[in-house]
């Protein structure tokens, strides 16, 4: 059995071609693909950030949004850029969209992905530290971020407050018991994938990663998952660690499907990104007996217990749910997926 839910990274564009010309369509498509996912039996709603891009930004308005409108899908990142994020702030915020959705966060974040503007972090008003990297300084924030999950307390309360405080230092309000259990790490290479385990974060592994060995993508994934398992293992971490990878999956059912995907078989690609030589993984299009055959094959999605379907969410509402339902009813199940 395997959680199986839908990532969007929320483009829009003016073209006439798009079902989502603005940020308001994207915003609200967003909100009506979860409820349709969860109407369908799927079992996350995830969603990326970019900065300075016609895509999803802000997440917390959003996610709270789609707790209200839902009562038993997962809801999350996939993945927060915390080199743009004030831990404390976020803390606060994250706190209260967990309540909202009645414990049913589940944020993915990381040190974020190459970005439309130089530096863009420093507009929001961060700077790495002397001697640190902009990696350095979102792998630092999310450290703080955690921390202040645990919902200890720790800053000193006013002799003279407006309020009554408790007694002893105080803590970020609101906290969600339970949400520091739910906190992703985004990794793209081995050794943040450990770095998270020994963090006691679950593992977001998504279509690319760091070249490491030359192999194909799926078994150089397989392999990050293999260690971050053995990483938690070695941290004596009491509870299960859950890890999700992405990819975009489509089956061919009828002559819209083959029209925007049936292009042919693709295959895993090399570059270069952020100064490092990457491999990209695969995408999956065919009718469903062939996609059963090639998803079998695939070793990380063996490895994972969760698995995110990308989605083009400029095609609309009910082509994604369309989409969705395709996987669920005619190829997980066959796969033991469902």
């Amino acid at each position: 059995m395997k959680k199986i839910g839908f990532l969007s990274f929320g483009h829009w564009n003016p073209s006439p071609q798009s079902a989502t010309r603005s940020a308001s369509d994207v915003l609200l498509q967003s909100i009506e693909l979860a409820v349709a996912a969860e109407e369908l039996g799927a079992d996350g709603a995830y969603f990326r950030v970019h900065h300075f891009a016609q895509q999803l930004a802000s997440p917390f308005p959003l996610l709270s949004a789609v707790s209200a409108r839902t009562r038993r899908i997962e809801i999350g990142t996939g993945v927060i850029d915390m080199r743009y994020e004030n831990p404390f702030y976020m803390a606060e915020d994250a706190g209260a969209a967990d309540l909202i959705s009645g414990g049913r966060l589940q944020l993915g974040i990381s040190r974020g992905s190459p970005e439309q503007v130089i530096d863009g972090w420093r507009h929001f008003g961060y700077a790495p530290a002397e001697g640190e990297s902009d990696a350095d300084m979102g792998r630092r924030h999310g450290e703080t971020f955690f921390e202040l999950l645990k919902g200890e307390g720790f800053a000193q309360p006013n002799p003279r407050p407006m309020f009554p405080n408790p007694p002893g230092l105080l803590r970020l309000e609101p906290h969600a018991p339970g949400l520091r259990d739910r906190i992703w790490w985004g990794s793209g290479r081995n050794s943040t994938a450990v770095w998270a385990a020994q963090m006691g974060m679950n593992l977001q592994s998504s279509t690319l990663k760091e070249d490491e060995s030359g192999e194909p993508f799926h078994v150089q994934q397989a392999r990050q998952i293999r260690l971050y398992r053995e990483a938690w293992k070695d941290a004596g971490h009491a509870r299960e660690p859950r890890v999700s990878v992405s990819r975009s999956i489509f089956a061919i059912m009828d002559d819209r499907d083959r029209a925007y995907f049936g292009l042919g078989e693709s295959s895993d690609q090399v570059g270069v990104i952020d100064n490092m030589r990457a491999v990209f993984g695969r995408s999956y299009a065919a009718e469903p007996d062939r996609l059963i055959e090639q998803l079998r094959a695939d070793e990380a999605i063996a490895e994972a217990d969760t698995l995110l379907l990308t989605v083009p969410n400029q095609l609309g509402v009910d082509y994604n749910a369309h989409v969705l339902e395709a996987i669920l009813t005619h190829v997980a199940p066959a796969l033991g997926w469902r």
